[in-house]
């Protein structure tokens, strides 16, 4: 993860230590600043905590095992693409950088630094780990970019829903449509993946004239689409199977905490909370995007016809298990793995 020292340096070499200082400074300032915008969210999230005991026990097992499930297949993917059997290496520095990311100003690069410097030192090699954390991400992202086009035939057939959240799932869509193309969905039509660059260079030329796309950039995302088939080979299908059960067993977690607080709602409009969450939660303000997620999925889910107070409950219950109790499993991991790979 990085120190920075204040012992007195050269003059030559005082701008990157400064600089270093300075960055690391606006994070926790940006961090604080995403905190007090979303504090009361997240007291009224808290509030509800109490509630949880009212939940039946049931219920807050299935949560628990279907999250537990979404990590495994995660740990799954992982041992795919780093072409490793180690699973106590995996799963140890998965568990480990995941915390990290959702604890730490930096978030997700605080999380991949430390992931990668832990197989590093479980004795993979670094350019297997670059390429295959690259994979597992561009596949983790494609599949949630698929979730809109299993959500938008309910609202075709006519199914109730509230305007803003179709703007959300139109948008999500749209977003991700160029990282689906491009991230290793389209693995065997080269089609879309043409068409998606072709769409990019044309947006790019309207909206920067002074710098625009290269004109070969259909080439490229296609070249960056075949590199990734090529290096997944005859294992495309587990690693898409993993991908999918990741994101799958996730979705289903929020389901059953839906179902949790007694209410029956769609299953397709949860899909749409979930997915519009799912685009609020990558915002980097805050670790783990904390706080804008617990605003985020509660507004979303009202909008689906969770009544309010549910909504506040379903997410506590949710966020439960798919965010504090990952945290010290974290900690708990790290310590196991520096037991058996001590730190060079």
């Amino acid at each position: 993860m990085g120190e920075f020292s204040l012992t007195p340096i050269e003059s030559n070499s005082s701008k990157p230590a400064h600089k270093i200082i300075v960055r690391r400074v606006l994070m926790l300032a940006i961090t604080g600043v995403g905190l007090y915008l979303v504090w009361p969210s997240l007291i009224a999230a808290f509030s509800t905590w109490p509630d949880l005991a009212t939940l039946d026990p049931i219920w807050l097992l299935a949560i628990g095992v279907l999250e537990a499930s979404s990590f495994f297949c995660m740990w799954l993917l992982l041992g795919l693409v780093l072409r490793t059997k180690e699973r106590f290496l995996v799963s140890t520095s998965q568990l480990a950088s995941n915390a990290a990311g959702r604890i730490l100003p930096g978030g997700a690069a605080v999380g991949g630094a430390l992931q990668f410097q832990m197989l590093r030192d479980g004795g993979l090699d670094a350019a297997v780990i670059g390429t295959g954390l690259g994979v597992a991400s561009a596949l983790a992202t494609a599949v949630l970019a698929a979730l809109p086009l299993l959500a938008i035939p309910p609202i075709l057939a006519g199914v109730p829903v509230h305007e803003d959240l179709v703007d959300a799932v139109w948008i999500g869509s749209a977003l991700f449509g160029v990282i689906f193309a491009g991230g290793a969905v389209a693995l065997f039509l080269d089609g879309p993946v043409l068409i998606a660059g072709r769409v990019v260079r044309w947006v790019g030329r309207r909206l920067r004239r002074s710098r625009p796309p290269a004109a070969d950039l259909p080439g490229v995302l296609l070249a960056k689409r075949n590199e990734v088939r090529q290096f997944l080979g005859k294992l495309w299908r587990r690693a898409l199977l993993a991908t999918a059960g990741k994101v799958g067993f996730d979705y289903l977690a929020l389901v059953s905490a839906v179902a949790a607080v007694g209410v029956r709602a769609r299953p397709s409009l949860i899909l749409l909370a979930f997915v519009a969450a799912g685009i609020l939660s990558m915002i980097p303000i805050t670790p783990g995007g904390l706080g804008f997620v617990e605003a985020g999925l509660t507004a979303t889910l009202v909008l689906a016809g969770v009544p309010s107070a549910q909504a506040f409950l379903a997410t506590l219950a949710y966020r439960l298990f798919s965010y504090w109790l990952p945290l010290p499993a974290g900690l708990v991991a790290y310590n196991l793995f520096r037991r058996r790979y001590p730190a060079r």
